[in-house]
Parts: C-alpha cells; structure tokens; sequence
C-alpha cells in the first residue's frame, strides 16, 4: 500500500491537489489508514487512466463521473463473463485454461 507522496512519485504529471479533488469527487477511492489515504496498484491505475483521460483525451470534469461508470461496468461485464465461461468449461468437463 502507498501513500499520497509515493503516489505523486510514481505518477509524472499528477499533483497532491488534484490527485485529493479526485478522492473528493469519489473517482478513485483509496483505503483510509489512520486517516490518510493509502493506496493499492489498482487505486494506482485507475488514476493514471484519469489522468489520460483528461490529458490526452480531454475528458472534462462534467463528462468524467460518466466515462468512469460507463469504464467500471464494461470491467464488471467482462469479469461475468470470464467467471460464466469458465463454469461453462467445468461444466463441460474441459480443462481450466488458466
């Protein structure tokens, strides 16, 4: 787990302020330790695809709640989907193809 200055370390081009306006907007959400944010390599990938987004992509801060919902439930799909081949493999009898 990671903290907010190993965070702005990692990430180039992402400051405290926004970084802590994200948090704030619940875009990304990373555990609370002692009060103070700490984050996983999933919390650490989701925000260098906020920041892509506004960066390269000129996603705006209006449009962004809606990309990420849009982004979250294409993720959540597509892990169904995965789990619901996979009991359709065993089902089957055939090897995991893990």
């Amino acid at each position: 787990m990671t903290g907010i200055d190993a965070v702005l370390i990692q990430i180039r081009g992402l400051e405290e302020t926004r970084l802590r306006a994200w948090i704030a907007e619940g875009w990304v959400r990373p555990a609370q330790e002692s009060g103070q944010p700490v984050f996983e390599e999933i919390d650490l990938a989701r925000c260098r695809l906020i920041l892509e987004l506004q960066e390269e992509l000129e996603v705006n801060d209006a449009a962004m709640p809606v990309v990420l919902h849009l982004l979250d439930r294409l993720h959540a799909t597509r892990r169904q989907l995965r789990r619901l081949a996979e009991a359709l493999d065993r089902a089957r009898g055939a090897p995991d193809a893990s």
